[in-house]
């Protein structure tokens, strides 16, 4: 494994290693729809906005949640694969 891979995936296990951001990829992944409003994601984990979009970033930033913006608000959902790929992260060592 090369440097630029192995930034790669430290960047997926980093994003993974808060337990808010856990909460997150789970509310997302059990929303009705596939995907939540970032308006319905501050309530369960009782954080601020800013807070809780830090962490969406975050996610994001990894691959593992799809943003989409509509209107004012950002609707996340589960990037397709990402919690396969994920696994098999530790599969390929």
């Amino acid at each position: 494994m090369d440097d630029y891979e192995a930034q790669l995936r430290a960047s997926v296990f980093k994003a993974l290693a808060d337990p808010n951001r856990l909460r997150l990829l789970s509310i997302v992944r059990s929303s009705e729809g596939g995907e939540a409003c970032v308006c319905d994601l501050t309530e369960p984990l009782n954080l601020g906005q800013p807070t809780v979009s830090h962490h969406l970033k975050i996610l994001v930033d990894a691959g593992l949640l799809h943003r989409e913006k509509r209107g004012t608000w950002a609707y996340y959902s589960m990037v397709p694969g990402a919690i396969e790929r994920t696994t098999g992260l530790l599969e390929s060592l």
